[in-house]
């Protein structure tokens, strides 16, 4: 398989964006606004020369190549489309359009103008075109960010479906890490030019290296001071709350653990989870079929169902629980 080789040095405004990186399949990065991710999608597509290093693209070096000449399929996060053409002549700006209307189900909307499509439609107009240019490599920047919240789901399947059966290396840039999660591969965590992390999503969710890669993928992180006590890691919370781990740590921690891992309970429980947090609902909020619930510093991801038998509301008082071997501990 083709491989997109990244080894580059790139000063910034702020910093230098230094990343090595293989890509061969999909590769994400996600991170803040200026962490320098579309920095790194400008230097593979010839738009921004680094300071050191380059790019190679199975074996060849493409660092002095200019963008033209660059097999690359590049779609910008407004699309940027020719307002004045139709469906058609965009893609074909790009080249041959062939089967690709049929391909990314357009072929109706050919003689339309991007004002009267959707923001999907117009996502896969700009995908299309992209693929015209028969790309070596696909470069996405926040190809899902222009997307209202009930479109964005449909058509993050949609474009996971069809970078399957792309099989082109596909690097993609992204500060959500649920489209990152769903789309790529491997999830690289880009912070200040830096890569702090790169690995199979499910692999950041259980060990994050650091307090911000656990942060990013959704986690809540709290902090406090850790030792040994019968055969587990007993964490004293800023607030004096006590809770244990089964990962080994001693001094200074960031203590892990994921919404969905928090049981809520009107009562105590004697279930098997050793850690408890009694507090105050600060908030309760919808999202698709779950609810997130906020009880005093930790954020709980339930069921609809459950939410609504335990009569869930702002300034209720709830136990929130989660067990040692769920939670995670890193250095701070």
């Amino acid at each position: 398989m083709a491989t997109l080789a990244l080894d580059f040095a790139l000063p910034l405004r702020d910093f230098e964006l230094t990343l090595a990186l293989d890509v061969e399949r999909t590769v994400a990065l996600v991170g803040p606004s200026g962490a320098g991710k579309s920095s790194a999608l400008r230097v593979v597509a010839g738009l921004a020369r680094p300071r050191r290093g380059g790019v190679a693209f199975d074996g060849e070096d493409w660092t002095r190549l200019p963008p033209e000449r660059r097999r690359v399929g590049l779609v910008f996060q407004d699309y940027a489309l020719f307002p004045h053409l139709n469906v058609r002549r965009n893609v074909a700006y790009g080249g041959p359009v062939g089967d690709l209307l049929d391909r990314l189900r357009i072929a109706h909307l050919a003689e339309a103008h991007p004002g009267e499509l959707s923001g999907g439609e117009r996502q896969r107009v700009a995908v299309a075109r992209a693929l015209a240019r028969d790309p070596a490599v696909l470069l996405l920047d926040e190809p899902l960010a222009a997307l209202d919240a009930h479109t964005k789901s449909e058509v993050r399947h949609e474009l996971a479906e069809l970078l399957r059966e792309l099989q082109l290396p596909t690097l993609l840039v992204t500060h959500d890490y649920e489209d990152a999660a769903a789309l790529a591969d491997e999830v690289g965590v880009l912070v200040g030019g830096t890569l702090r992390q790169l690995a199979a999503p499910a692999e950041l969710v259980a060990r994050p290296r650091d307090p911000f890669v656990a942060s990013f993928t959704g986690a809540n992180l709290l902090h406090g001071s850790a030792h040994e006590t019968l055969g587990l890691t007993q964490v004293t919370l800023e607030d004096g709350t006590c809770v244990y781990s089964t990962d080994a740590a001693e001094g200074a921690v960031g203590v892990v653990v994921y919404p969905w891992e928090i049981s809520l309970a009107r009562e105590h429980s004697t279930d098997s989870a050793l850690n408890v947090v009694y507090g105050e609902v600060g908030s309760v909020a919808e999202v698709g079929n779950r609810v997130r619930v906020r009880v005093g510093p930790l954020t709980a991801e339930v069921t609809a169902s459950s939410a609504e038998r335990l009569a869930l509301a702002s300034g209720g008082k709830v136990y929130a629980t989660f067990k040692a071997t769920g939670t995670r501990l890193v250095p701070l």
